[in-house]
């Protein structure tokens, strides 16, 4: 499922037509649609020179959560580690962030521009642990590729 995935998502990143945040839709809308446990799917951009992450586009249902300081919950988390956060049962972390109550788990996975993290993918799942190193591994290729178009 990966590999045509991948080729998708080089499809979406290769279309100079489409403007950055019509990519970066797309790759949510593609990743909600065709990956069973991917209940929500969207970006996360570093706010300015701010310490905070500004949501970017998104599929899934509408979140409150469209400012999120560094350090709060596992976005926040991610922007100040600088690493991939999977969290297999979100109602075991003490500083989660509830998107929804159906929300079992989550995988946030930072975004690098020459070597710097200017964001990140977020998945959250309403299915309990589902994440593996392929998510891992697929989230991240997701995000070499973003990159090259930001």
């Amino acid at each position: 499922m990966f590999d045509t995935l991948k080729e998708q998502i080089l499809s979406i990143t290769s279309n100079s037509d489409a403007n950055t945040d019509t990519q970066l839709q797309q790759i949510c809308d593609l990743l909600k649609e065709n990956i069973p446990h991917y209940d929500w799917v969207g970006f996360y951009f570093k706010n300015g020179d701010k310490n905070e992450l500004k949501l970017g586009p998104y599929a899934g249902a509408p979140t409150d959560h469209i400012i999120i300081p560094f350090g709060k919950g596992i976005c926040g988390q991610v922007a100040v580690s600088n690493e991939n956060f999977v969290v297999p049962d979100v109602k075991a972390q003490d500083n989660y962030i509830a998107c929804s109550i159906t929300v079992k788990a989550e995988i946030v996975v930072p975004l690098f521009v020459n070597g710097e993290n200017i964001g990140q993918i977020d998945i959250d799942s309403n299915t309990a642990d589902p994440f593996t190193a392929e998510d891992e591994r697929f989230l991240e290729f997701i995000n070499a590729e973003v990159a090259k178009i930001l």
